[in-house]
């Protein structure tokens, strides 16, 4: 019995062992690191570590790979939290999204007996992703498959499917890599079982490099030339609470600076300048901001926390215009919970600094996504909504010709937190086909063409300006125009191949049994 025992033992060692490895390794394929290839060799290890395994073995070895992503990947939530806290945040936070990944581990046991099993299996991990932007309070869809994609072979395809097809092409390539590894190994010494294996990996790829010559870049609707603003922040993590006034100083000070450099003829005279998330506060801040954009002699889009007559606080994006003052605003719509707003307060304050003393803010109508300024209709997906599919979609369906990411990134430190968005930003702008300028507090700042390649980008922790000329484009891409189609549909699919997946099993279950007819064994 001990025999048989540390054999058993030892495979799953080993599995568990590739399959943390294999969570590491997508990490790595996220920002700042331009590593995109490595998250298809990742779920080629995620498959070899489930082949032939039960539901609850693939439930661990999926929890054992979502954890191993997750933990340093999420790891920036200590630098926001401090030591004070602990890291219990974000081991909750972490468990609780390898949760997903555990039941997409066993889900996949049931589809790997079914044909083109790698095909289903990929429709599982992407259709996982839908439920994590919904559930617990509003979702958590950072860590997606797509947004280790900025740049390569795949990122294309977000012109036509959007991230959800990003996604579901680079795990169907790691599957399929895993199927083809098998396979050799068998040493059949035949064509045909390679076939579907290679096309598994093989067509991913050719199909985006193939759409990369739909991307379009050019202008459709003439030009502007596009000003952020980082006026910086101190690195004080928590301590820089309360120090609004700060913020807009700083902000107000480097606007100073830009339009002394256009004096001056070092820079073009901006048509539109974009301020980051809530460097301002209104209406106290108002008559300043009237003088600044009236002194810049152009357009702004105001980053701005806004209280309500009712005494509530909305986080705000203001069309501000030289001599007519503020005008239209968006407010954001996708709140992050325990920092914008807090569920279940009294438990809360055990885990957040935020619980005390901070008002909920209230969530925009998704109203206005997309924003007449400058003379150009310009769209805004406020910091955390980049994430998200919906406010990108909203803006270019009501006309945006040009996208904004305003960030508050002040509160992460130097951590990766921010170069993971902006890797999030430059997969929207293929998605949209848009230009998409991001303008952070403390970086990174950035200005991303239509392809999603980095005009301009800032460092962390400096005050600067950008200054770049951005074509204006008016084509809806294929993506746009499917909505979200392509995610429900793949979501169908899983679930329909899941329940295949599941009366196959059933089937063999009823045929295995003791007196029941059994099949002939095929080779």
């Amino acid at each position: 019995m001990a025999d048989i025992v540390r054999p058993r033992l030892g495979q799953v060692l080993w599995r568990s062992l590739l399959a943390a490895a294999s969570g590491v390794l997508l990490y790595l394929s996220f920002a700042p690191r331009p590593l995109w290839w490595l998250a298809p060799v990742a779920f080629a290890g995620l498959g070899l570590t489930l082949h032939g395994r039960r539901f609850g073995a693939g439930c661990g070895y999926g929890f054992v790979f979502g954890l191993a992503l997750f933990l340093p990947l999420l790891s920036w939530l200590q630098d926001f939290l401090g030591a004070d806290f602990g890291p219990w945040p974000w081991l909750a936070l972490s468990a609780t999204l390898a949760l997903y990944l555990a039941v997409v581990g066993g889900l996949i046991t049931l589809v790997q007996g079914l044909p083109a099993a790698p095909v289903w299996s990929a429709l599982i991990v992407i259709a996982a992703e839908t439920p994590r932007a919904w559930f617990p309070l509003g979702g958590f869809p950072w860590g997606r498959v797509a947004f280790t994609q900025p740049e390569g072979a795949f990122v294309s395809l977000a012109s036509v499917g959007g991230a959800p097809l990003v996604g579901f092409a680079v795990v169907l390539c790691g599957f399929g890599a895993s199927a083809l590894v098998r396979t050799l190994r068998r040493r059949e010494g035949r064509l045909r079982p390679l076939l579907g294996p290679v096309a598994a990996v093989l067509v991913p790829v050719l199909a985006g490099l193939s759409v990369w010559t739909t991307v379009g870049t050019e202008a459709q609707a003439g030009t502007r030339t596009v000003a952020v603003v980082q006026g910086g922040a101190p690195d004080i993590g928590l301590a820089l609470q309360g120090q609004r006034g700060l913020l807009r100083e700083n902000h107000l000070a480097q606007t100073r600076r830009l339009r002394a450099e256009v004096d001056a003829g070092r820079v073009r005279k901006p048509d539109l300048v974009v301020w980051p998330e809530s460097a301002a506060s209104m209406p106290s801040d108002r008559e300043r901001l009237d003088a600044m954009v009236d002194e810049a002699g152009a357009s702004v889009l105001v980053g701005a926390l806004e209280r309500l007559p009712d005494g509530r606080v909305r986080n705000v994006v203001i069309a501000w215009e030289p001599g007519s003052g503020a005008g239209e605003r968006y407010a954001k719509q996708q709140l992050v919970p325990f920092g914008e707003y807090v569920p279940a307060r009294a438990i809360a304050r055990l885990v957040t600094p935020f619980a005390n003393g901070s008002d909920d803010v209230v969530p925009g109508d998704g109203r206005r996504a997309a924003l007449p300024v400058a003379g150009v209709t310009v769209g805004v997906a406020v910091c955390y909504e980049v994430a998200y599919d919906y406010p990108g979609r909203d803006a270019v369906r009501g006309g945006a010709q040009l996208l904004t990411v305003p960030t508050n990134n002040a509160w992460y430190g130097r951590s990766e937190m921010s170069y993971q968005q902006l890797a999030m930003a430059r997969l929207r702008a293929v998605e949209h086909g848009r230009s998409v300028v991001v303008a952070a507090t403390s970086g990174v700042s950035a200005v991303i063409r239509p392809d999603g390649t980095v005009a301009a980008s800032t460092s962390l922790f400096t005050p600067a300006s950008l200054v770049e000329e951005v074509p204006l484009r008016s084509e809806v891409t294929l993506s746009d125009r499917l909505g979200a189609w392509p995610e429900y549909s793949m979501l169908g699919t899983a679930a329909a191949a899941v329940l295949a997946g599941l009366l196959r099993h059933r089937q063999r279950v009823v045929i295995s049994r003791p007196g029941s007819i059994k099949p002939k064994p095929t080779r």
